[in-house]
């Protein structure tokens, strides 16, 4: 496995390459992010993960600084299952400038979580772009617990016409059903505990739609006063379309249940499909 520091000797490393197939990360890996490149190997000869913490991603008021960073632990997690070339730049190497030209998403980043984190799927966008122009992939693997990430960057690939495949890949969940995350560690014991609810609540709702309840506004109001009611904060309970996050209208039968929700110090998302 090769650990590789500049866009030039990356660039360089993958000359070697007949294609490759690419995970972008933050670090601080589990059982989730290794799902994502089981899924990436058989699709190319070669596999390259990044990890980078992304600031433009954060909000002044967030987790930018105490984000885990655990590099020595992610690179033998990676090697271990098989990566290739690990990508690990410093901020002046994606950002040898101020980034002043940016990926300016649609609507689509101004709704839900959007509306809680302005600017954030800006900076998402911005820093995948800039690194797919490093990497040069022919596919990329993200997990759909980022559900509203995951349309933003299919919807870039395909109307900046990036010669890139967006594969989303299911969320990898712990056997009591929370949603891996890198901040699931920020948790304390009680709150982990606790933690499952999301998830619960949201397969509650998920089946009262396939069932034929239509009161989306209810079922969203329920799902809210019972997460207040175990002394959660909700940002939002959202029953969406799944193509483009906007509310249902009659004939849509494929939808999403998206939830955001600060449990103590801790903010966790996820999402259930619904086919009708």
């Amino acid at each position: 496995m090769d650990i590789i520091h500049s866009v030039a000797a990356l660039r360089e490393r993958l000359q070697r390459e007949p294609n490759n197939v690419f995970v972008p990360t933050m670090g601080n890996l589990h059982r989730g992010h290794i799902e994502l490149i089981n899924i990436a190997k058989p699709r190319a000869a070669c596999t390259v993960v990044s990890i980078f913490v992304n600031r433009l991603q954060f909000g002044p008021k967030e987790d930018f600084d105490r984000y885990p960073r655990t590099f020595e632990a992610d690179c033998a997690k990676l090697r271990d299952a098989g990566v290739d070339v690990v990508f690990a730049p410093d901020e002046r190497e994606i950002y040898p400038e101020p980034q002043t030209f940016v990926v300016e998403p649609s609507d689509l980043q101004h709704v839900l979580d959007g509306a809680v984190r302005p600017g954030h799927f800006r900076g998402v966008a911005t820093v995948v772009l800039k690194l797919f122009n490093m990497v040069s992939p022919h596919s990329a693997i993200f997990g759909k617990k980022d559900y509203q990430q995951c349309l933003v960057l299919t919807n870039m690939a395909r109307q900046l016409s990036l010669p890139i495949e967006i594969i989303l890949a299911e969320t990898v969940r712990a056997t009591d059903g929370l949603a891996l995350s890198s901040r699931n560690a920020y948790l304390a014991v009680d709150e982990r505990k606790e933690a499952p609810r999301l998830y619960q609540l949201l397969s509650k709702a998920r089946d009262a739609i396939a069932a034929g309840s239509r009161g989306y506004q209810a079922i969203e109001l329920d799902v809210m006063a019972e997460l207040a009611h175990h002394g959660w904060k909700p940002d939002h309970i959202a029953v969406r379309r799944q193509s483009d996050l906007k509310e249902p209208q009659g004939g849509d039968d494929k939808l999403v249940v998206l939830a955001a929700a600060r449990l103590g110090k801790t903010r966790l998302i996820d999402n259930v499909e619904v086919t009708l």
